[in-house]
């Protein structure tokens, strides 16, 4: 099954970008939501970097009464993994794969490619990245957790055994329970991966501490 490529954001740190920072927005928001992090984060001594901004599809949404709202996939149920929308996770793996293929086909080497995201974007960004044939650079995990963690064993690739993860959440997240976070962030620790964790004093936000966390890490995984 073709998708039409996703509609994007574009801003780049400086000509002839090295690295590609692939970044995924929450639910019910879109690329335009995180395009203020790029002059927030600390980039000096960062090589030149693109940032792409995804716009999700237009989906509804059973949670939110069937409400159409941009959506990476479905969510059943406030528990979040009991029942989950494995075709929309799936298709919007592909997705995600094609813009890692994108950035790619621009001269990009797939080790110079972080996968970011928020909430649903930052399910997304373990669903791919867990399973990416080809060894990125990091993937960067803000209040989210992880999808599909059954099929993981045995679905996982090797490539990105010991990719580099950042994990944040908020203590008080409303959404996206931080226990939830934790059972992930468990889940990924004994299967042997690489993993910061950091948890703040903030519900489902971003906040400034994170924010020079996010920098200090991206600038030693893009070194």
């Amino acid at each position: 099954m073709t998708h039409k490529p996703l509609d994007t954001i574009e801003i780049e740190t400086a000509p002839d970008p090295v690295v590609s920072i692939i970044w995924l927005h929450g639910l019910g928001a879109d690329g335009n939501d995180f395009v203020p992090i790029v002059q927030e984060l600390d980039l000096a001594d960062c090589p030149s970097i693109r940032f792409v901004f995804p716009h999700a599809p237009v989906m509804p949404v059973t949670i939110n009464a069937g409400y159409m709202m941009r959506a990476w996939y479905d969510i059943l149920g406030l528990d979040l993994i009991q029942r989950e929308d494995e075709i929309g996770l799936r298709r919007s793996q592909t997705m995600v794969e094609h813009l890692i293929a994108q950035e790619k086909a621009r001269g990009i080497d797939s080790r110079r490619i972080v996968l970011a995201g928020f909430s649903q974007g930052s399910a997304m960004t373990l669903q791919t990245g867990l399973r990416h044939p080809e060894r990125l650079a990091g993937l960067l995990c803000l209040s989210g957790y992880l999808p599909l963690h059954a099929t993981l064993p045995m679905e996982r690739h090797s490539a990105n055994h010991d990719t580099p993860i950042f994990m944040a959440h908020g203590h008080d997240d409303p959404i996206v329970p931080i226990h939830r976070a934790e059972q992930s962030r468990d889940m990924l620790l004994a299967l042997g991966y690489k993993l910061e964790w950091h948890a703040y004093p903030m519900q489902h936000a971003v906040c400034e501490e994170e924010l020079e966390d996010i920098s200090a890490w991206l600038k030693r995984v893009l070194a």
